[in-house]
């Protein structure tokens, strides 16, 4: 598939260029070359033969998950990919996606079917849905593979690694219509510094996984570490390796080494001012009046806010990039607007261009940063950037494709 038929109507390149000219607002670029060294780098840091699976749940951790998907197909070394629900393994199955697919969350009884029909894994983890799995892949006729999800620590979902999940196993096993690909659990502490606890669930893991086998049961594939496993537990990564976090360039946590693997953030954000004033010395600034000027100032307003999943939490307390220079947030975060210093920057004006996320010159605000400044962390920040924000993807220097949210909605009167 070529890239700009990944955007709505197939467009060419010409013209998604000029569709960019319409997110003058907001946007989001997505470095597909850091996508793609992200995980070349982590794939020299593990064992040769370890594959890897990147994990692309909740849009790609806010950043688009099919031109990610479409770019790892590339990669010899990919096993397949990871999502949280039946309808984000749909999506990119609907995208001419190939290579397999894992549904890490529990999957509903209504999407049997269909998994079976686009061989789609599914985690199991209820001996309820075990007969309602098989059934259905016997109604289409395909036999489902699935992978056993264990509960070594997390305390989230998963069979417990004892007689009561070998139990579990046995009537797995018994299921002509289901075939056992793989087994996994989750690190619910890699990220710390302290890998006292990881490394015993790793040793819970390998256990549980020596007494299925004496049931006669062989598992082709298991796995076990996460982005922080990856990049500081060697001796987790087994058949497979799922890198969440890392693949997008961001960092586990704060207490994960960012020495280990060259890492590479593959999210920007841009806007453009759109008024400049001269803010009097007494006068406020935005909803309660949280800033007063003790002098006169420049002052630049940005049409972003929390409407569009920029934290209200930065009032008074973040900055954007403005000409490769800090321009401090006053004020409070509005659903659209904010405002911001640019006394100390002379050439900004009505249309110079913003950076929320990312370099201008030699300053930087990366997502660690503006997660630390906001109260949120990482994840949570890029996943929760709006669809009010087109996602423009780049490759080679070139906008391959873009995602525009807002044409998902068809107003029929």
């Amino acid at each position: 598939m070529p890239w700009a038929a990944l955007s709505k109507g197939h467009r060419t390149m010409d013209n998604l260029s000029e569709k960019i000219e319409s997110y003058q607002r907001v946007f989001a670029e997505v470095d597909l070359n850091a996508v793609m060294d992200n995980m070349r780098n982590m794939k020299a840091h593990i064992a040769p033969d370890t594959k890897m699976i990147g994990v692309i749940k909740t849009d790609g951790y806010g950043h688009g998950c099919v031109p990610i998907a479409h770019c790892l197909e590339e990669l010899d070394f990919m096993f397949g990919y990871a999502v949280a629900t039946a309808e984000e393994a749909h999506i990119l199955i609907l995208a001419g996606i190939q290579k397999p697919i894992l549904i890490l969350g529990y999957t509903y009884p209504y999407s049997y079917e269909l998994l079976a029909e686009e061989e789609i894994r599914p985690a199991v983890f209820r001996s309820d849905s075990l007969k309602e799995l098989a059934d259905a892949a016997k109604r289409v006729g395909k036999r489902l593979k699935v992978h056993i999800k264990v509960d070594t620590g997390m305390g989230r979902i998963g069979i417990a690694p004892n007689e009561e999940g070998l139990a579990f196993v046995k009537e797995l096993m018994e299921l002509e219509w289901l075939e056992v690909e793989g087994i996994f659990t989750h690190f619910a502490k890699a990220d710390e510094t302290d890998k006292t606890a990881a490394r015993e669930q790793l040793r819970t893991f390998r256990r549980f996984i020596e007494r299925v086998e004496e049931l006669g049961l062989r598992i082709p594939i298991k796995h076990c570490s996460n982005s922080a496993g990856i990049l500081e537990l060697p001796d987790a990564n087994m058949d497979v390796v799922r890198a969440g976090i890392t693949l997008y360039g961001l960092m586990p946590s704060d207490e994960v080494s960012t020495d280990a693997v060259d890492l590479r953030p593959v999210l920007s954000l841009y806007s453009h001012i759109v008024y400049v004033k001269t803010l009097h010395a007494g006068q406020s600034v935005s909803y309660g009046g949280t800033f007063t000027a003790a002098k006169d100032m420049r002052i630049a307003t940005i049409p972003v806010g929390y409407g569009d999943g920029y934290p209200r939490s930065l009032s008074n307390r973040g900055y954007v990039l403005i000409h490769g220079k800090k321009a401090p947030i006053l004020g409070r975060v509005c659903m659209d607007q904010f405002m911001v210093d640019v006394s100390g920057i002379p050439a900004a004006k009505e249309g110079s261009k913003v950076t929320l996320l990312g370099y201008d010159g030699k300053e930087h605000i990366s997502a660690e940063l503006l997660g630390g400044l906001s109260g949120r962390f990482n994840y949570e920040l890029v996943c929760d950037f709006g669809k009010r924000i087109p996602r423009v993807f780049v490759r080679d220097g070139s906008v391959v494709a873009v995602k525009d949210y807002n044409e998902d909605y068809q107003i029929h009167i």
